[in-house]
């Protein structure tokens, strides 16, 4: 696989960011025995496994991070994809919100008959 340069890109820029916030990455970050190259085919080979085809930005960033710490993740086979990275769109405050569906109204039990409610034999304080 040859991810495509966003995606190179996209990943590369946050985990050299991580590496310079976090004092405990970074050691992990540099670390000669993880590359960039199996850090991409590991996140491409746990996407796989799920079976989903579409995840959110810091899921993608998890997964990068415990590649390189965890040193039980080796090299890693290589599979043959498709990457694609989409730019949230910025909020536009001149245009609407799309409709929300109002849910199906539920289908109403209708009362068998009620039944009669039972007469007050005792009398009570507020009868005296």
């Amino acid at each position: 696989m040859k991810p495509s340069e966003k995606f190179r890109t996209a990943i590369e820029d946050y985990l050299k960011d991580k590496a310079l916030k976090d004092s405990l990455f970074a050691p992990a970050f540099a670390k000669a025995s993880k590359s960039l190259e199996q850090c991409l085919q590991y996140i491409i080979s746990e996407v796989k496994k799920t079976g989903e085809c579409a995840f959110d930005a810091s899921e993608i960033f998890s997964i990068a991070e415990k590649y390189y710490t965890d040193d039980a993740i080796s090299a890693v086979k290589e599979i043959k994809c498709q990457v694609m990275v989409n730019q949230p769109q910025e909020a536009d405050l001149f245009s609407c919100a799309p409709p929300i569906s109002a849910p199906a109204p539920k289908a109403q039990k209708t009362p068998a008959a009620e039944a009669p409610t039972p007469l007050q034999t005792e009398l009570t304080l507020f009868d005296l």
